[in-house]
């Protein structure tokens, strides 16, 4: 019975990952690269701020460092100071692409990932000792305050409501 409730649990771990990845960012920061457009992806609200750009590059590398190279579905390549330095790149498009793929690969990941495997734990970045779900739920957390920076530019730039919860 144990091991169903915790097969349960890691169900619906995975899916409520995937809901808030794929489900709800996702789409919102699609939305938000497009009204910003080519250049405004790349303005920085001010000289100690990042753009959407360097934010959007920030949520992959993040991702691709705790779920993917972490769980072993890649190599931990990430560059994370090359993800705020740049200032110009892809257009928004490609780069919501690229977060796209990117977190499609990662909830393929948790998806298999069983209770025991969510329980073990792993260093992460060299230096942190985090379970599995440890790492999911930071996943989570850390795309959650980056997405919601972009919500807010978005706004503050182009003067417009995002109507993200209009019927």
């Amino acid at each position: 019975m144990a091991a169903d409730r915790g097969a349960d649990l890691a169900k619906v771990v995975a899916t409520e990952f995937r809901r808030r990845l794929l489900g709800e960012m996702l789409p919102r920061l699609r939305a938000c690269a497009d009204l910003l457009g080519e250049v405004g992806v790349w303005r920085r609200p001010g000289p100690t701020c990042n753009a959407v750009g360097n934010l959007l590059l920030h949520l992959r590398g993040n991702t691709t460092q705790w779920i993917l190279a972490t769980f072993g579905a890649t190599a931990d390549a990430r560059d994370r100071a090359a993800e705020f330095a740049a200032r110009d790149g892809a257009d928004g498009a490609e780069l919501v692409a690229a977060l796209d793929v990117c977190w499609r690969r990662a909830c393929d990941v948790v998806d298999g990932l069983s209770v025991d495997e969510l329980l073990r734990e792993r260093t992460i970045q060299g230096r942190y000792r985090e379970t599995g779900l440890a790492a999911v739920l930071h996943v989570l957390e850390h795309c959650s305050g980056h997405a919601a920076q972009v919500y807010a530019w978005t706004k503050q730039a182009t003067g417009r409501d995002l109507a993200f919860y209009d019927l």
